[in-house]
């Protein structure tokens, strides 16, 4: 089944499953509560939409990286390129003792004093692309780049003052712009692959992709959970550690009108708590386990507040803005956050310090081989007001 074809499928399910979920609202609505003939046919439903989704992502995902495999310029590397290629191979399958003074030469630039060397730029740009594919913040926020261990931003909390005053009248002093400056360190991130030295000797495995594979799982999983929930101790800081409010070091807390459950009423509410200025660029995230609740919800004039992607590449709807999956959002339950909406871009900065070290290790884990792989990312919430969460209380 080809990619149009599914989405297609996909339109047709959520036809299916607004007949069946219709019939719940008019069940409970006439006798108090939906039968479990009728529950269970729009769980099934919501599943199969699910699964049609998945689908597509998956695939998707597939043709990007089938898209950008090989894309390597033949002829195009300098002898110093290939020559650094090489070197790298070599270490990673044979150690830094089997290399030629030529070879240590080449990978000096990226020479560590623990024996190890940063990994070669073609395979540190396919790990951030697969992180990239995994993370939804990353899609979402913005990222910089930096070779020191923090990065300084300042934030301004107020507008200048101003008044209007006569040709001939005293112009008195006006107030100045708070400002307040946001430090975000870079933390240690790692992720420690093995593989049997026999594995390694084996000339069919592509060492590279098979480490930036097992490297870009680790690192997404973990960002992804940092990102949400950090607590910025060692650790980049997650929006959703930060106390409810609207001042400066605060993210603004939206009620969802149940005491555990997501309401259409709440979102909506959600949606007009954020400021026209964060509307354009705006999205909401939430875990895929409350996607199927959400796409039960029916706004005031009974229409759907999901509508499903109708166009490959492009992210489900939600009251008419982009709604992206981030499993470690909390759970729909009673006093938790389940829902996040804002301009991520404006809100929440990641920050990257400059490549990505692997240091081999054979002796560790005897028979297998390890490579202690690194890298420094720190994040936090740069603009508290460009980001809201909806929280299940009344």
């Amino acid at each position: 089944m080809s990619l149009e074809t599914k989405m297609d499928a996909i339109g047709s399910a959520f036809e299916e499953f607004k007949k069946l979920n219709d019939k719940r609202i008019k069940e409970l609505e006439q006798k108090g509560f939906e039968t479990a003939e009728t529950k269970a046919a729009v769980e099934k439903a919501n599943a199969e939409i699910d699964r049609l989704s998945n689908e597509v992502k998956a695939a998707q995902v597939a043709v990007q990286r089938a898209g950008t495999a090989g894309t390597e310029v033949k002829g195009g590397q300098s002898e110093e390129q290939k020559l650094a290629k090489q070197a790298f191979r070599k270490f990673m399958a044979k150690g830094a003792e089997k290399l030629s003074v030529e070879e240590v030469k080449a990978l000096s630039v990226g020479s560590d004093p623990d024996g190890g060397y940063l990994v070669l730029p073609e395979m540190s740009s396919e790990i951030v692309k697969k992180v990239y594919e995994s993370s939804p913040m990353r899609q979402l926020a913005s990222v910089a780049t930096i070779s020191s261990d923090q990065l300084e931003i300042i934030e301004d909390l107020d507008e200048v003052d101003a008044s209007w005053v006569g040709e001939t009248a005293a112009r008195s002093e006006t107030d100045t712009a708070q400002l307040k400056k946001i430090v975000i360190a870079v933390h240690e991130l790692y992720a420690k692959p093995k593989a049997t030295q026999k594995l390694l000797d084996d000339a069919m495995l592509n060492v590279e992709a098979w480490l930036a594979e097992k490297v870009a799982d680790k690192f997404a999983r973990s960002e992804a959970t940092a990102f949400i929930s950090g607590d910025g101790v060692g650790k980049p800081r997650g929006i959703l550690s930060y106390a409810a409010g609207t001042s400066f070091q605060q993210i603004e807390q939206i009620v969802s009108g149940s005491a555990s459950a997501i309401t259409a009423d709440g979102l909506i509410s959600l949606s007009y708590a954020l400021k026209a200025a964060y509307k354009t660029g705006a999205a909401f995230m939430l875990k895929r386990a409350t996607v199927a609740a959400v796409r039960k919800l029916k706004d005031s004039q009974n229409q759907y507040l999901w509508q499903p992607s109708l166009q490959l590449g492009q992210p489900d709807m939600l009251l008419g803005f982009p709604m992206y999956e981030a499993d470690d959002m909390q759970a729909e339950g009673a006093n938790n956050l389940p829902i996040a909406f804002g301009n991520f871009k404006a809100g929440y900065q990641i920050v990257d310090r400059f490549g990505i070290r692997v240091l081999r290790d054979p002796f560790s884990s005897k028979p297998n081989v390890e490579f202690y792989t690194t890298k420094r990312v720190g994040g936090d919430v740069k603009n508290f007001e460009a980001i809201k969460l909806l929280k299940c209380s009344t």
